[in-house]
């Protein structure tokens, strides 16, 4: 059985999108295939610079497409801000190597303030600068502060010219080595508070930025960087106070979502090596993959994994539709920032469980695999932050449904300008959705789809009967336990959405819900092991240990299309 829900380069043709996204796209394709598997693993190993990528992402202007809004592209119609397009890039990237996703990355999460700036100035240069090949940066962290925006030690002294001069430094910032252009975060050393915040473009080439190292062991290249007495004029200055604040956040919110295909296309690149080694593999006189329980961890490797990605297919729908009084992609934002990135882990995990030794070869992809799919959830905020995001919008979720019309499927080719004007990154309690049951009730006659349900019925139920008390509510560790359950149902939610719309069978979507069934029972036994724990609420955790509907026939049929991956795709040599 041939399987088209993994990506495959070797009959690779994104139709869904225009004509030209789908060039760029091939090409990029055909430029790894090219290039072959021993340069990939060499270059990773290594540490060699990814200068021949950058010189092929200037020569096909490939960021200059991918990353510059309609406004900016002088009426160039492959030049937009293009999620579904965008997605699908960061999928292939992530499928060749992280070093080459989070370039791309990082020029996005560079480029977020400028594009929601009024500074013209500034938008032209970076239309430029993204026509001549250049790759950009984005100048948050500190060592001493991390992403703490509140603690920024980037300090601004006006130059008495309605300029500033600013020193400070920055770490941990991806091509802070080449950017022709740094979107930079500090404050004014004259003006206390939020007011007091700014946004200004600087130029990694300028005299007065000194760059230090690169502060990881890896092939990209992840600088410290100082600026002194750096000369910060009127036309670099991107945004000032609050709306500083809210630049920073909002271009996490656009950004940091390519965390999740970035996951998928690393884990579907090592799903094909690790069942094909499996399945070639003879071990006392058996084929590997004739093994109970390797035959159950790949199935459950490729069920997380075709899960993913229905989920974030989905988001993407809910980025492309938003606008002023729908915000919801405000939930699934670090639901894909810290879910589907997790799951990544779990899908490398259980793959590693069967090929053992093989994936500490340093010429395999899964060897790169297993060491970066553990950044992704810890690239932004940790999953601890992101959880206690997704907590706040849990009330409204379960309790105040709004009616929405229907958010169709969207691969057009439009220019999702609103990413660029979401306004105040606050609000976020007050933000609501339509009703999740929906969703289920569509597909009740699947069986684990019905009694995944009946499991978050009941999280429902028990946030009416027995919500956190007073004390609870100030204990994070509490909190976090019930944000897993909470998430697993938004997680089913756009599952489903996207199973209907994609025309998924019953069989793979009974599979996925086995998992989430047992996942659910694992974070339900979690919580009723927290200290601060009520008795009702321990009680009730224990009514949610169940056991998937176990249906044989239906898991060969999944293992089938699992056996169908060996041999399917090997990168060329």
């Amino acid at each position: 059985m041939a399987d088209n829900l993994l990506l495959d380069p070797h009959r690779y043709d994104p139709d869904h999108l225009d004509e030209e996204s789908r060039r760029l796209l091939r090409a990029t394709v055909d430029f790894f295939e090219q290039r072959g598997k021993k340069a990939l693993v060499d270059s990773y190993n290594d540490h060699t610079w990814y200068a021949d990528f950058l010189d092929f992402v200037a020569a096909q202007g490939l960021f200059a497409a991918f990353c510059t809004p309609a406004a900016e592209g002088g009426g160039d119609p492959a030049k937009r801000w293009d999620t579904a397009r965008n997605a699908a890039l960061s999928e292939v990237l992530g499928f060749y190597g992280l070093g080459y996703w989070y370039t791309w990355q990082v020029t996005v999460l560079g480029l977020g303030p400028v594009w929601q700036s009024d500074n013209t100035t500034a938008r032209a240069r970076a239309a430029a600068l993204l026509d001549d090949g250049h790759v950009m940066a984005f100048g948050l962290s500190e060592r001493a502060h991390g992403a703490d925006i509140y603690s920024t030690d980037m300090l601004l002294t006006p130059d008495g010219a309605d300029g500033f001069r600013a020193t400070g430094g920055k770490y941990y910032i991806g091509n802070g080595n080449v950017a022709g252009l740094v979107s930079v975060f500090g404050r004014r050393a004259d003006v206390e508070g939020p007011d007091g915040y700014v946004f200004f473009a600087a130029d990694s080439r300028h005299p007065a930025y000194r760059l230090v190292r690169n502060v990881v062991n890896a092939q990209m290249y992840v600088s410290e960087f100082r600026l002194e007495d750096y000369p910060v004029r009127v036309q670099d200055v991107l945004h000032t106070g609050r709306a500083a604040f809210d630049a920073a956040l909002n271009t996490v919110n656009v950004g940091k979502f390519n965390l999740c295909t970035a996951s998928i296309g690393i884990c579907e690149h090592a799903m094909y090596e690790a069942v094909t080694h499996a399945h070639r593999r003879v071990l006392y006189g058996r084929r590997v993959t004739d093994f109970p329980h390797v035959r159950r961890e790949l199935t459950d490797a490729y069920a997380r994994l075709v899960a993913m990605k229905l989920f974030s297919d989905r988001a993407v729908d809910y980025f492309r539709s938003a606008g002023p009084d729908d915000r919801r992609y405000l939930l699934f934002n670090p639901m894909t920032k810290m879910k589907v990135t997790t799951e990544g882990e779990r899908v490398i995990d259980l793959l590693w469980d069967v090929i053992a030794a093989k994936g500490f070869e340093a010429d395999t992809y899964f060897d790169k695999a297993a060491r970066d799919i553990r950044g992704l959830p810890k690239l932004e905020g940790t999953v601890h932050v992101n959880l206690a995001l997704i907590l706040k919008f849990m009330a409204n979720y379960f309790f105040a449904p709004a009616e929405f019309a229907p958010v169709p499927t969207r691969q057009d080719p439009a220019d999702d300008e609103f990413l660029f004007r979401q306004g105040p990154a606050r609000g976020l309690g007050a933000i609501r959705f339509h009703d999740w049951r929906a969703a289920y009730a569509a597909r009740a006659e699947v069986p684990n789809v019905a009694r995944f349900t009946a499991q978050a019925d009941g999280l429902r139920e028990l946030l009416a009967a027995h919500p956190p008390g007073e004390e609870q509510q100030g204990d994070l560790d509490f909190l976090l336990a019930l944000g897993q359950l909470f998430a697993l149902v938004v997680y089913g939610q756009l599952i489903l959405e996207q199973a209907g719309a994609t025309g998924l069978d019953a069989d793979l979507l009974d599979q996925i819900f086995d998992i989430l069934v047992r996942d659910f029972a694992g974070h339900a036994t979690e919580l009723h092991g927290k200290p601060t724990a009520t008795d009702a609420q321990a009680a009730w955790a224990l009514t949610q240990v169940r056991r998937p509907v176990a249906d044989a026939a239906r898991a060969g049929r999944v293992w089938s299309r699992v056996e169908a991956l060996a041999g399917r795709y090997e990168m060329t040599p």
